[in-house]
This record gives C-alpha cells, sequence and structure tokens, in this order.
C-alpha cells in the first residue's frame, strides 16, 4: 500500500541526480585513454609517478575516500576529510548523509540521525574508533551533531559486515575515524574561525549571528616513535524557527458548524522559536610505536552540547472546548475539499500566548586504549574502552489567556487556512501583543507543566584479536585466520520528574522587566506576539515541585542493562582464479551472548505502592558472513555478500516498568509499557556490486540489495497473565470480587513477523579533466538509490492510522556534488534529496511519535580560496551557504491535506579564515 501523497516537484539543478549519475557513467566510458590497463601504460600508471602527484583540497578527500572503497573486503561508503579540521558541514551527519544510500533527518533544522538503506536509525550502529558508541537519547542511536566535523578525520561505513567487525548493525555500521598522528609526515597545525548569520533575523531575545572555530595540532617526537593529536571545536549558532502547527490526530467527530463527518483537527499554533546551541569538542590522539613490532593508541574524546530555547507560539483549541465559557465554539463559515475543513472561521474560542521553554545540556566522555603486536606469523591485537553519556533537561510550559482584573475571558474568532506545503494561516479578531491584557493564570490549559527528564548511559568493553598468517597449502586461498573475542557491558537508566506549575497566588501580568522583544508570527497570519523569560516568570509567579512517584509517572523511570558476549573467526581470503581473475574478501563467523536485564517500577494502585519489577532474558546468535570481490581487468570489481545479521531492540522498549490498572466494568486486569523479553530484529542480507576504477581519480558502481527481516518489533496488544501484579483474594466469579480473571491485555512491543527489503544503488565520482582538458578543475560526485519494502507497522499508540510504512524508508534518496578547484579556488555546491518517508520525531511527553515527513530537498554552497604562495601562504577565506533554498520541513497524517507540522529554519551564511601551517 502507498500511503505516501504524490509528491509536488521542485527543481534545484536542471541536471536531476539520476540522470547525472547516468552521464558519469557514459562520460567515462567515452574516455578511452583512461580505460587502458596499467600493462598498457607502464609508466603512466605505475605508483611511483602517482605518488609524486601533490593532490590537495577537495581533490584530496575524494580520492582518499575512493581509495577506501577499492581496497575494503566489504561494501562499503568512505568520507575523507580534504586535511585535517576541513570537513565542510556543520556537523559530520550533514557529510554522512552525501554518501550513496543514506539519508539525514532534520530535527530542529540539523542533520541529526541517519538511515542507512532505507531502515531507520534504530538498525545500524555507530562506532568511533571502531568502538561502539553510547547516546544521550532513550535509544541507541547516536545524535550525530553531537560530533564535530572539524574532530573527525574519516567516517567509513560498512554496508555489508564481516565477522571481525564487533557492534555491527543490520542495515549498516557507521565508524567515525580521528586521526593517527605517526600517519602524519611532519607536524601540522591547522586553524579555523568562521561566524554566521541566519535569513530569519532576530527572535525574542535570540540573536541571528553565531560562531564556530577550531584548532588541531599534530606533532611527532623521540625520533618519530611518539605522535600526539589534539583537537578543539567550539560552535555557537542561534536556534530561529518559524512553524504552523496543528493537532493531532485529524479526526472526525461531529463538532458544531461542521458537516458530519468532516475530518478536522483539535487545535492550531503559531510558533517563534527562539534560543541557541552550544557545542565544545575535544580529542586527544598518543600514539606510541618504539619499534615496529609493537603500537600503542590512547584516544579520548569529550564533547558537551547545551540547547536553550524557547517556543513563543499563539495556539488556539478547536475542539469544542473554550473553557466552558459561552457561547460555545462554532464553525461558520467553512470551507471543505475530499472530506477535510480546508479553510473556514472558527467563533467563540479562547487563544492561548504559550511559552515552551526547554534547556539541555547533554555530555559524552570516551576514552579508549589499544595495543597492536606483531610477530612472526601472527599479530595480536588489544583494546579496553569505555563511553559514558549523560543527558541533563528541563522542560517548563507557561500559559498566558487574555482577561482583566476581574477574570473575564476574552472569547475570540480565527480565521483558519489548512496548508499544504506552506505555512498554515490563523488570523484571530484580536491584539495579542497587549501585554497589560495577558495573565498568568489558569487557562483553559492550565497554568502550566513541567518535566526534569535525564538519561545516563554507560558502556564499558574489551576486545582482543589473534591474526595468524596462513602456511602451507592454505596460502593459496587464504592469505590469514582471525579469531577473537568481544564484551561489553552496557546500562542505561531514564528518570523523568514532571509536575504542574501552579499559580502561587491571583492571577497576573507580568512585570515589564521580564519581556523581551515581541515576536512577528506574521508568516501564519496571526500578528506579533510578546516573549519573555519563561524560567523567571515561574520562578516569580508559579511554583514548580517536579516528582516521579505520582502513579501515573512510575513507568517512567527505568534501567536497562546489556551484557554481550561476542567470539568470531574469520579466514581472509586472496587467491589468483586465472591470469586475469583476482579473488580476495573473507568468509568467517560471528557468535553472540546476549544477556538483557531491565530494572523498573510499577505502581499498585489497589495499595497505593510503588513496587519493583525486574525482568529480561538471555539468547544466543550464530551469525555467519561471506565478502568476496572479484577483480578483473581494467580495474573491475564484482563484489558478493551473504549474510545474517541483527539489530538490538530499542533500548526504551526493554523497560520492565509498565502501567497497571484494573478494569471496574469489565473486571479485568490491563497495562501497558515495556517488554524486557523482546529478541532482536533478525534478516538474512544479500548484496552484489560492480565497480569500475580509473585509478583512485575516479569511479562508477552499480549495486542491488536484498534484505529478508524475520522478525519486526511491533507495539501490539495481546493477552497476559497479570497474576504477579493482582491483590490476593481479588479474582472471584462473584459479583463481589473486583477480578473474574488474571488474564488481560496488556499493549507494548513484540516480535511479529517481518519482510522482504530490496533496493538498488548508483553511484559515480568523476574529475572532467578526463573528458576534456577545458573542464580541469571541475569535476561532480552523484548517487542516487532506490528502496522497496512491502513491510508495514502498527503503532496503537499513534496517530497517523494503520499499515504504516518502515520508519526511515525514503523510496528515492539522491545526491549531487558539482565542484571545481584550481590555483587556490574552490566551489563547492551540493544537493541532497529524498522522498517521503515516516519520521521518529519526539513530543511534548518525551516520547517518540510517528509522523509522515514530506521528502526534502536540501542545498549548500560553498567558495572558498586558498593562499599558495607568498606570506599569506596557508591562509584559506571561505564563504558558505547551508540549506541555500530555505527548504521547509513539513510533516503530515497521511493526507498532505492534513498537515500537522511546517516548519523554516532559515538559510545560514557562514564567511570564516583557514590557517594550517
Amino acid at each position: 500500500m502507498n500511503i505516501f501523497a504524490r509528491k509536488r516537484s521542485h527543481t534545484a539543478f536542471p541536471l536531476k541526480p539520476v540522470a547525472a549519475g547516468c552521464a558519469l557513467l557514459m562520460a567515462a566510458a567515452a574516455a578511452p585513454a583512461f580505460a587502458q590497463t596499467s600493462a598498457d601504460k607502464p609508466a603512466a600508471n605505475s605508483g611511483d609517478n602517482i605518488a609524486s602527484v601533490t593532490v590537495a583540497g577537495i581533490r584530496r578527500g575524494i580520492e582518499d575516500a575512493i581509495s577506501v572503497k577499492r581496497d575494503a573486503s566489504s561494501i562499503v561508503e568512505a568520507i575523507s576529510a580534504e586535511d585535517i579540521g576541513k570537513l565542510p558541514d556543520v556537523s559530520i551527519a550533514e557529510s554522512i548523509s552525501r554518501l550513496p544510500g543514506l539519508a539525514a533527518q532534520r530535527v530542529a533544522g540539523r542533520a541529526q540521525v541517519i538511515s542507512v538503506r532505507g531502515l531507520s536509525p534504530d538498525f545500524s550502529t555507530t562506532l568511533l574508533n571502531g568502538r561502539e558508541q553510547v547516546s544521550t537519547g532513550d535509544n541507541r542511536s547516536v545524535e550525530f551533531d553531537q560530533y564535530p566535523s572539524e574532530l573527525i578525520s574519516a567516517v567509513t561505513v560498512y554496508k555489508t559486515p564481516d565477522a571481525g567487525l564487533v557492534g555491527q548493525g543490520l542495515s549498516g555500521t557507521i565508524d567515525l575515524q580521528t586521526v593517527r598522528p605517526l600517519a602524519f609526515g611532519g607536524r601540522a597545525v591547522a586553524l579555523n574561525a568562521r561566524g554566521e548569520k541566519n535569513s530569519l533575523g532576530k527572535i525574542g531575545n535570540a540573536k541571528d549571528t553565531g560562531n564556530r572555530f577550531s584548532a588541531s595540532y599534530i606533532d611527532q617526537f623521540a625520533n618519530r616513535t611518539i605522535g600526539v593529536a589534539l583537537g578543539y571545536a567550539h560552535l555557537e549558532t542561534p536556534v530561529l524557527d518559524n512553524e504552523t502547527g496543528l493537532y493531532e490526530p485529524w479526526k472526525r467527530d461531529d463538532r458544531a458548524g461542521l458537516p458530519s463527518g468532516t475530518f478536522a483537527s483539535d487545535g492550531i499554533k503559531a510558533v517563534a522559536k527562539s534560543g541557541r546551541n552550544q557545542r565544545d569538542g575535544l580529542m586527544g590522539v598518543l600514539q606510541y610505536r618504539p619499534n615496529k613490532q609493537w603500537t600503542s593508541i590512547v584516544d579520548v574524546y569529550a564533547s558537551q552540547f547545551k540547547n536553550e530555547e524557547t517556543a513563543n507560539q499563539l495556539e488556539i483549541s478547536l475542539s469544542g472546548w473554550n473553557g466552558g465559557n459561552k457561547p460555545d465554539p462554532i464553525y461558520n463559515p467553512v470551507v471543505i475539499n475530499n472530506g477535510t475543513i480546508a479553510s473556514g472561521t472558527d467563533n467563540n474560542v479562547y487563544p492561548l500566548v504559550r511559552g515552551m521553554y526547554n534547556k539541555r545540556k547533554d555530555d559524552i566522555r570516551a576514552a579508549g586504549w589499544s595495543n597492536e603486536f606483531k610477530m612472526d606469523g601472527w599479530s595480536l591485537f588489544t583494546d579496553l574502552n569505555y563511553s559514558k553519556a549523560k543527558r541533563a533537561e528541563l522542560s517548563l510550559e507557561n500559559n498566558l489567556q487574555m482577561s482583566n482584573a476581574a477574570g473575564a475571558p476574552f472569547l475570540d474568532y480565527v480565521k483558519l487556512g489548512y496548508g499544504n506545503g506552506g505555512f498554515s494561516q490563523l488570523t484571530p479578531g484580536l491584539d495579542y501583543n497587549n501585554r497589560n491584557a495577558l495573565y498568568v493564570t489558569n487557562t483553559i490549559y492550565g497554568s502550566g507543566y513541567g518535566k526534569t527528564p535525564s538519561v545516563e548511559d554507560e558502556l564499558k568493553g574489551f576486545k582482543v584479536t589473534a591474526n595468524i598468517q596462513s602456511w602451507g597449502m592454505l596460502e593459496k586461498a587464504f592469505s590469514s585466520f582471525d579469531i577473537g573475542a568481544n564484551y561489553s557491558d552496557r546500562t542505561k537508566n531514564k528518570h523523568q520528574p514532571e509536575g504542574n506549575i501552579n499559580l502561587k497566588g491571583a492571577p497576573t501580568t507580568i512585570s515589564p522587566d521580564l519581556f523581551y522583544q515581541s515576536a512577528n508570527l506574521g508568516f501564519a497570519g496571526a500578528g506579533f506576539i510578546p516573549t519573555w523569560n519563561v524560567p523567571a516568570v515561574v520562578d516569580k509567579y508559579m511554583v514548580f515541585a517536579p516528582t516521579d512517584t505520582q502513579g501515573y509517572l512510575i513507568a517512567k523511570t527505568w534501567e536497562v542493562s546489556e551484557k554481550i558476549t561476542t567470539a568470531f573467526a574469520k579466514a581472509n581470503i586472496e587467491a589468483e582464479l586465472g591470469s586475469d581473475v583476482s579473488l580476495r574478501g573473507n568468509v568467517g563467523v560471528q557468535v553472540q551472548r546476549t544477556d538483557q536485564s531491565s530494572a523498573s517500577r510499577w505502581y499498585d494502585n489497589t495499595t497505593g505502592t510503588i513496587k519493583p519489577v525486574d525482568d529480561g532474558k538471555k539468547y544466543t546468535d550464530v551469525l555467519p558472513s561471506m565478502n568476496l570481490a572479484f577483480g578483473f581487468d581494467n580495474q573491475q570489481t564484482v563484489r558478493v555478500a551473504l549474510a545474517k545479521q541483527l539489530a538490538r531492540p530499542r533500548v526504551d522498549q526493554m523497560r520492565s516498568a509498565l502501567d497497571f490498572g484494573i478494569d471496574t466494568t469489565k473486571r479485568e486486569p490491563g497495562g501497558s509499557g515495556g517488554n524486557a523479553r523482546l529478541d532482536p530484529w533478525r534478516a538474512k542480507a544479500f548484496d552484489i556490486s560492480y565497480e569500475k576504477y580509473f585509478d583512485k581519480k575516479a569511479y562508477f558502481a552499480a549495486a542491488a540489495f536484498y534484505k529478508k527481516l524475520d522478525t519486526y518489533i511491533f507495539t501490539q496488544t495481546k493477552s497476559y497473565d497479570f497474576s504477579a501484579y493482582v491483590p490476593p483474594g481479588s479474582v472471584g466469579d462473584a459479583a463481589g470480587f473486583p477480578l473474574h480473571t488474571t488474564i488481560g491485555n496488556y499493549t507494548a512491543p513484540y516480535n511479529g513477523n517481518g519482510g522482504n527489503l530490496k533496493g538498488v544503488e548508483l553511484s559515480a565520482s568523476l574529475p572532467l579533466n578526463m573528458l576534456t582538458k577545458a573542464l580541469d578543475g571541475f569535476g561532480v560526485t552523484a548517487s542516487t538509490t532506490y528502496t522497496d519494502s512491502k513491510i508495514s507497522i502498527e503503532d496503537p499508540s499513534g496517530s497517523i492510522g494503520q499499515h504504516i510504512p518502515l520508519p526511515g524508508l525514503s523510496k528515492r534518496v539522491t545526491n549531487l556534488t558539482a565542484y571545481y578547484e584550481k590555483a587556490g579556488f574552490e566551489a563547492r555546491v551540493s544537493q541532497r534529496k529524498r522522498s517521503d518517508f515516516v519520521g521518529e520525531i519526539g513530543n511534548f511527553s518525551n516520547d517518540r511519535a510517528l509522523r509522515y515527513v514530506v521528502g526534502e530537498n536540501v542545498i549548500d554552497l560553498q567558495l572558498g580560496y586558498t593562499f599558495e604562495n607568498g606570506p599569506l601562504k596557508g591562509v584559506g577565506l571561505l564563504v558558505q551557504v547551508n540549506n541555500l533554498r530555505n527548504a521547509a520541513y513539513e510533516t503530515y497524517n497521511g493526507d498532505r491535506a492534513q498537515q500537522l507540522e511546517y516548519q523554516k529554519y532559515g538559510r545560514t551564511v557562514l564567511a570564516g579564515v583557514n590557517y594550517k601551517f
């Protein structure tokens, strides 16, 4: 079932990315001079001559990435920094999202999480220098904007696993890599500084300017036996956002003035968001190599991310509720299109002016110590690692309504126009920028509500691997053998105290010293509204005492632990199958023993007490894998891969916490919560690819993949025996007993049937001087991916309907980058585009909610010049424009006419200077 609505057409480049990929292939095939083999032209293609050519800047990054892809035994994609501290994007997520088959989901305008080959971020894992990482969210998926691009030297995305890859994901494994100082020929220092400005302008107390700077230092000592690398990156950027939103779900209940059966939303809001993000990242590497036999490396990484923002909004209930005031709300007039309200006027509503404040602080610390010992015929690698993440958050809701000293309600009307590819419109009759008429009071939505969630995630691990060189007859087929083991111990816990924010005294206006400048909601037809210091207003006029001991909050506190022991064996293949065919790759098996458990709480409402609940399970998975790369003449490679794969369940789904209650009408127990006995997602995968290389200058690749998901995790309602939670003596057939059975419905994540996922990828990179010298300096890289799946999921707690497509799956993802680089000048324009998909969005309850997300088309531009001679040698000037088109972020309810959110974050212009010496 294709539930995605027909997409609107946006033309950003006259050459579509799919056509660009085909054009690259044809162009490369038409360049016979570069299709000759090294045997045909030994002098031109010898390794010595290639190494003598100095390549820098964009081309250096592209050629290094091509080399990684060509030389890998698995199917991989790669990014390599043009120079130290010089990946061009704000976060590493934006760089990763341009790789074939990968797509980013924007959160608050930032590329934050990554989908690999049409599967949600839940299905992939992220490593830092080969080590699995903790996360600050409720789940495993890493928020990539925690990792400054300036501190990452390379990224490798493994689309097919091998037995020695520990922490592998089902859709892919993303390995972020920092520098190795002894790989550099000498000392290197890089300094970068940039200022930025957002096109939306100032909102509230938030500036429209920001800055980022970084410093990297690499050096070698003691006759190059000791290497040191240090890096620091700072970012301070405004949070600015214009948006409109509709309450979910759109529904058909009767309301005055609407024809029966009309789809309508219960509320609408216009928001001008103001705030600031600050991120500081620190990286350090100490590498010791006293001889060729021993290398020891200590890695440390730390980042702190701070976010403070306020959603300044005019919000109106359209459900028929105006606080019980008279006259009752009624629609008149209205325009209906295809059974859904398109526009109209709702009369006798009681709007609110709200300040929704959020403050968040994330801290990540990671350290690892690896040692490699090389002996005659064998080597040993050991790695000890530790990482920890903490998140502390404060959410405050502050509500104002128009009134007077006597508390009389000021009812109003609102003219409505619902958006489809634009901002919804809500034009009220009264002036909501009148500060003297807006009262902190017990509004129709209460006076306020707050939350203080916190998350802590800790991971400890140890790995040992032995590599044994092949011997005897085995050398004809295998170059070496790897055997090893890994142990990881992870614990994640969450607390979420909440509570009402109540007035200390009588309703009151806000003192003038607590107001900021007014926000313009003209984009939604709503005029101006005041903005104010929400924490200060709460502190001055209100009382907030969050707790986690109320019955409805008990299940929001939980702890989940995982202990995973992994053993693996892998044979590395290197053989000649004939005079013109070679074979390399690996075949192996990985065995995982998982011990998962959860310690949480449940609320016994029959006695009013909080009780512990512990649960879990142990299971073993055997994961064979094979990667074969057949090498043919003219630098052609055909790869084939087979594997059994898994992805462990979301951490929050594995909580044992539950809400328990008794249906006094049916005399049956019931509940909802997590499931600590979940099995992982399991799949069988087949991949095949064809790759054509032109040394490391250019390549073309075509790949196909197929995954059979044996299981999937759905939220379902099933019969459950609540004997452990039912009070003794409460079950009986007679009318006097509260229950007649211990069996009731329990809504939770369960393992269910899976399905198939398949897709094709085309990708290419080509410097255009391979076609004609007249285009020297110009080049393009392009990729397109088509993914299809018949798997659909259910989300009983959601609001976007049934038979929902796989979250994160865009059928079409395309990327195109065109660049020019010559004589110090550099220009690059990049487009990343994806079709509609189901996204996972955090809602006000700090829970994951599913939305249909309109496909995106984001374009970035970069211009620069680097002085190559003279007193300014090494100095580079840079101008960047991110989100050049001010592309919107839009979600809907399943029908494009039933919009949920429409947001614009503005375009960001950065200008700065780089210096390397």
